[in-house]
């Protein structure tokens, strides 16, 4: 079944590019109205999309596809349609000193055709996210869509389909093999978010054409509480932004640093939060189920084995696990250390650690220490002890006295570092992601370029030492 879908992939891109040689550069108005029409797809299929997640999931609150991923997907269409004109302009600054009058330019370029590798978690936010920055840029674009997400994958692409020429945007569902021999296709830039370990097969794939890759993987995201954070405000933002989507985002916070003496104060406090966030937990139509049998059985897995290896389990319900549904209540896990697989790896699910330290510092070289996360999160109200924190770590993206919402902010880049991910899109930067930023030297027609030809004589000499003093 995968070979038909293979077999169209190298003519899709060959009609793209194509496409794109007759047209290199794309007006603004070609950009707005594929932009527009993306925007239409969203809001007209917007019940629709959410349906076919939730039943992919087997459950997943529309509430919360519209929070996480309508409501972002629609605003990073309009600021695009908003400064989208103004990023295409080409920045002219002067030339060095010693090269004057003649003139620099910076002309924005669309590379010509994008291929984005879309998750199965945020299925919807994290195709239109990048697709947004790929054609606002003025590129055409083939997006991968994931296999675990079969529903609402073959949705996308059908309704792609009706909303856009072939080769402007086309939508590709298919298994691994698929995903295999798209990221080995000739694009001018390639974006995969997903794990650190799909990463590595991405991008090598990617290298044999040497393709630019942007990757969005994830890793251990921490949230430190400091001494001084607003205890009560912490644990409340900390189990939003981790039980959402029932922990299955690349952002969430994956474990908790905090003062030894407050770990009882957190759990406490945690079991208030979810009954205030989830009533009747265990019959709760608006927390979202795990994805498939496969992740359910590896979460559980993490669980036992910490358990089995002396950590604790803390409830933050009293419901019972349901595996029919594949449904997994909050827990706590406390008195866990670094030989647990659940320190190990990335949990992406509604488990979380609590690691007491004695002193920030402590928590600060326990960051430091390992691969640097996609996410930070710090909770603290003095000033210093935020700038240590942030001077003496490196993550992809930091949101203080929050959880997530960095991730929803046009105006900042989003992406990894070291293991987290490598390079950046949203707003602007993902405009430039997108682009060749063309370096223009123009020369004026009076200069005094000649003065540096052979034969190098006296005068070439005099020249020479005036503008090796002036640098």
């Amino acid at each position: 079944m995968s070979e038909p879908m293979i077999a169209g992939l190298i003519p899709a891109v060959h009609r793209m590019r194509t496409a794109h040689a007759v047209d290199p550069m794309p007006s603004w108005e070609a950009r707005a109205k594929r932009l527009r029409a993306l925007e239409t797809m969203v809001r007209e299929q917007r019940h629709a999309f959410a349906a076919a997640i939730s039943a992919d999931f087997g459950q997943r609150p529309a509430e919360e596809t519209d929070l996480l991923e309508i409501f972002p997907s629609l605003s990073a269409v309009r600021y695009a349609l908003r400064h989208g004109r103004r990023w295409m302009r080409p920045r002219r600054s002067l030339a060095g000193l010693a090269f004057l009058p003649a003139r620099n330019v910076l002309i924005p370029q669309p590379l010509g055709v994008v291929g984005i590798i879309v998750p199965w978690n945020y299925p919807l936010y994290l195709a239109v996210g990048p697709l947004v920055d790929a054609l606002v840029a003025g590129n055409r674009v083939m997006v991968k869509m994931s296999e675990y997400t079969p529903r609402f994958s073959a949705l996308f692409a059908e309704q792609v389909a009706r909303y856009f020429q072939p080769d402007e945007v086309i939508a590709v569902t298919g298994d691994a093999e698929v995903a295999q021999a798209f990221s080995a296709l000739p694009f001018d830039h390639l974006l995969f978010t997903g794990s650190t370990a799909v990463g590595r097969h991405v991008m090598r794939a990617a290298a044999a054409n040497l393709t630019p890759v942007t990757l969005e993987l994830g890793g251990k995201s921490p949230a430190i509480i400091g001494p001084g954070a607003r205890f009560d405000n912490a644990v409340e933002r900390i189990l939003f932004g981790k039980l959402v989507n029932a922990g299955q985002t690349c952002i969430a916070p994956d474990y908790v640093l905090l003062p030894r003496a407050r770990l009882a104060d957190f759990i406490a406090a945690a079991r208030q939060v979810a009954a205030r966030l989830y009533p009747q937990l265990g019959h709760s139509t608006q927390y979202a189920s795990i994805v498939s049998d496969r992740q359910y059985q590896r979460l559980v897995a993490l669980r036992d084995s910490a358990l089995a290896a002396g950590a604790r389990v803390h409830p933050l319900s009293e419901a019972a696990d349901d595996p029919t549904r594949r449904w997994l209540p909050p827990q706590l896990l406390s008195e866990v250390d670094d030989g647990m697989e659940v320190m190990q790896e990335e949990i992406f699910g509604p488990l979380l650690p609590l690691l007491p330290y004695d002193s920030l510092d402590e928590a600060i070289a326990y960051v430091a220490a390992r691969p640097h996360p996609l996410a930070l999160y710090l909770f603290e109200q003095d000033r210093a002890l935020v700038d240590r924190v942030l001077a003496r770590t490196v993550a992809g993206g930091v949101s203080l006295n929050d959880t997530l919402y960095h991730i929803a902010q046009h105006s900042l880049p989003f992406g990894g570092v070291g293991a987290s991910g490598t390079g950046g899109y949203h707003g602007e930067a993902g405009f430039r992601t997108f682009s060749h930023l063309k370096p223009v030297f123009r020369q004026a027609r009076f200069n005094g370029a000649g003065l540096l030809n052979p034969p190098y004589g006296a005068r070439f000499r005099r020249v020479l030492e005036l503008l090796l003093k002036r640098g």
